[in-house]
Parts: structure tokens; sequence; C-alpha cells
């Protein structure tokens, strides 16, 4: 079976690389699952978890946001921050949560409805991960 090349970067450090044979990602419009020969496809990133997926074996990374990229060939995910799902913790969801209810605090018209969705996301995702 054809594999897809993957990569999962942040500003900081290359999180993850190699090949899969699928990655679900939490698009702003919704998850998606890419895979080898995917058409091409351009998204931008809300929190949540990608998810790379190989044999049996699943391996869950939390961002932040940011953007991915799919072709036939590969996934490039472009992370404002990304983290293992397993050094995820309690404190640093809280963190981020309250820097997102800041941002929410001073934006202003359409910038605040989106700060607003931002800031349940990452609720949403704090409580899933069971944190």
């Amino acid at each position: 079976m054809a594999k897809l090349a993957y990569d999962l970067v942040s500003p900081e450090r290359k999180v993850a690389s190699g090949e899969a044979d699928a990655i679900q990602i939490p698009g702003a419009e919704g998850d998606l699952t890419a895979m080898p020969e995917h058409s091409p496809f351009l998204t931008s990133l809300r929190p949540g978890v990608v998810t790379v997926k190989d044999g049996g074996a699943s391996t869950g990374y939390v961002v932040t946001g940011g953007f991915a990229e799919i072709s036939p060939a590969g996934a490039s995910v472009l992370a404002e921050e990304a983290i293992p799902a397993a050094e995820a913790s309690a404190e640093w969801f809280d963190a981020k949560i309250a820097l997102a209810e800041k941002a929410h605090e001073i934006a202003a018209g359409d910038a605040k409805i989106i700060a607003a969705q931002v800031v349940s996301d990452f609720r949403f995702l704090k409580q899933t991960l069971g944190f």
C-alpha cells in the first residue's frame, strides 16, 4: 500500500516527519483525513489534534492553529505551536486558554467572534483529552 509523506513543523522545530497511511487534520472548516494520492488542498487549522496513523499505530500532536498543505505525494502541517499529545497537561491548556481569553477581551467586531471560538476550541480540547 502507498504511503503519504508528512512533515509537522512549528516555528521552533520539526515536530514529526515520516510516512504514514493517513493523517487526520483539524481544519478550520472541519476535520479532514489526508491519504496517499489526495487531491491538492490547503486549509487553516483550528486548535486540535493532528493524528498520524500508520498500520495499527496512531500518534497524536496537539496544535494551536496554523496551516496544512496536502498534495498527492504528501502533507505539510505548519503549526503555530505543536507538541506531542503525550506531553500536554492541564497547566499547558490553562495557559493557552488564558491567552485566548485575553485576546477575546481586547478583540472587536468579527475578531471577537473568532477569538471566542478559539477559547471554546481550547476548552473542548482540554476536556476531550481528559485534563
